[in-house]
């Protein structure tokens, strides 16, 4: 029965697992491996054991597995083409934040995808050819086994043959870095070849994710705002004037997102709006997608294995080295490895008060550990204890610039806040301190926190231009947007004009891809301003 015929997949499966495995092996000397037997050919269930072996194009698990466009999309996705009325011409669709947490949104991301996924010939015989043989097991059944028109490989093969292997499709964006309330158009697609009307909404899983650093992007510049709001509340304003506020929220991110890819984009996201990070990869892809060669800086810190190393008892021994071993400029150390309150006191505000105060530079101390914000106002009532303190212009207290605190455990936009209301209640200057954030900065959001969207609003069907929208009873804040789309902002009061009504010389979007070319290559220089 239905038991055997799995545990017989199964078995099937192991085989060919390891027969694959054989092939990788040998393709070291005899060039690209075959796959099996039978690995792609499946009709039913119970033929999968004589089949007709089906030569692989390109190895599974090449170094470009996901370098193939035709894949990069929701299943259900490749088989759209067949849904559409007869006659559909264009599908032109619209990204949007729907709503959300954070009212204002700032736009980022779009070119590294752009750039990324979508530049130049981008479909192959090759990838048609991938596509087709993962489709065909993909969407077999034991039943009724695979329906060869559910992959539009025709239409595939037309971009090819037609426009080179360029993806035939327009797409316009207001300009990167661009601040706009929410419920507006953010970037709109549609197809420029009317046999490729399937084309526009099959891009749309990948181009949604836009929406992670646009997120990120949106919710750093919502830190960066409180950051300044406190600064100039507690007589710090020239760390606002002069640009150094840049440096308060720095990204500890890296290690605590899902991916590699995921820290790069989000973490070039914050720093749209800050210049402080450790996130290597942030800083990469921004030198190769947005030409810039050094987009954030960082300084030379302890961590605890570091610190820890040296002992219990030699503690005050491996402060003093990271003292020596990093004379002048900005250091920071950990120093909660044991008693934070002990180490503010006694070994940074005792025994190495006076290396402290002759150095060249400023010592960060960094607390990692308690309840906020209370160790936060203990560490600074500690080291204020020890170290002369200053009176800002509006009274608040300043240590002596050759010591500074960072707290980098709990950070996120609301605890930093807390933060800084009670340092501020308790007559501390913001100026005194600076944060690091990891988790919260690049993975605590999703795409729910500013409700980001992708809808069709307009179809051109049978020569007659068709406005289209969603409008579900069970969530009006869900009605998309009808008809072409113009952006508009006229006296601050930004607008988007639906029904193909607005004005295209007011038209705040811009195109940035056409035909397989990015037509705008923007730096992050730029977008910063």
């Amino acid at each position: 029965g239905i038991t055997e015929l799995l545990n017989q997949a199964e078995q099937r499966e192991r085989n060919l697992r390891e027969e694959l495995a054989a092939a990788r092996n040998a393709s070291e000397n005899t060039g690209p491996p075959r796959v099996p037997q039978g690995f792609f050919k499946r009709g039913s269930m119970a033929s999968m054991a004589s089949v007709e072996p089906a030569p692989m194009p390109a190895p599974i698990g090449s170094a470009n597995i996901f370098d193939n466009i035709i894949m990069l999309t929701d299943s259900y996705k490749v088989t759209h083409h067949l849904q559409y009325p007869p006659n559909t011409q264009t599908v032109y669709s619209y990204f949007e934040c729907r709503g959300g947490r954070f009212e204002d949104v700032c736009f980022f991301g779009l070119q590294y995808y752009l750039k990324k996924y979508l530049v130049g010939p981008v479909v192959t015989s090759e990838k048609i050819s991938i596509a087709e043989r993962f489709f065909r097991d993909h969407f077999s059944h034991p039943q009724w086994g695979y329906d060869k028109k559910l992959f539009n490989k025709a239409g595939w093969e037309y971009i090819m043959k037609e426009h080179g292997g360029n993806l035939p499709v327009v797409i316009r964006s207001v300009p990167e870095g661009t601040v706009v309330p929410f419920k507006n158009v953010l970037f709109t697609l549609e197809n420029t070849d009317p046999k490729c009307f399937w084309l526009t909404n099959y891009l749309e899983t990948l181009l949604v994710q836009v929406w992670y650093p646009t997120t990120v992007c949106t919710q750093s510049r919502e830190q960066k705002k409180i950051i300044a709001k406190y600064l100039r509340e507690t007589g710090s304003e020239k760390s606002v004037s002069d640009g150094s506020y840049k440096f308060k929220l720095h990204d500890f991110g890296f290690r605590g997102v899902s991916s590699v890819e995921s820290s790069a984009i989000g973490g070039a996201g914050h720093l749209v709006n800050f210049l402080g990070s450790d996130t290597m990869s942030a800083l990469m892809l921004s030198r190769e997608f947005y030409r810039c060669d050094c987009a954030a800086f960082s300084i030379p810190a302890s961590e605890h294995s570091t610190m820890t190393s040296w002992g219990r008892e030699r503690e005050v021994d491996a402060m003093k080295n990271m003292l020596e071993a990093y004379p002048t400029g900005i250091v920071a150390c950990v120093s909660d490895s044991y008693d934070i309150f002990n180490a503010c006191e006694n070994l940074w505000g005792g025994q190495l008060k006076e290396k402290i105060e002759n150095r060249d530079g400023c010592l960060v101390v960094r607390p990692d550990s308690g309840e906020l914000p209370g160790t936060i106002l203990q560490v600074l009532d500690k080291l204020g204890s020890k170290f002369n303190c200053e009176k800002t212009s509006s009274g608040h207290k300043l240590l002596p610039s050759c010591i500074r605190v960072i707290q980098g455990d709990g950070i996120d936009i609301d605890s930093l806040e807390t933060i800084l209301k009670a340092m501020q209640e308790a007559g501390w200057a913001a100026d005194n301190l600076s944060f690091g954030s990891g988790g919260a900065l690049l993975q605590k959001l999703h795409r729910d926190t500013e409700k980001c969207a992708f809808k069709c609003s307009y179809a051109r069907i049978d020569e007659k231009d068709v406005n289209v929208c969603k409008d579900p009873i069970t969530d009006p804040e869900k009605r998309s947007k009808l008809g072409r789309l113009t952006l508009e902002c006229n006296d601050g009061i930004w607008t988007t004009v639906t029904e193909g009504k607005g004005d295209p010389d007011k038209d705040r979007l811009v195109e940035v891809f056409r035909d397989g070319k990015l037509v705008v290559d923007d730096s992050l220089m730029n977008i910063r301003k």
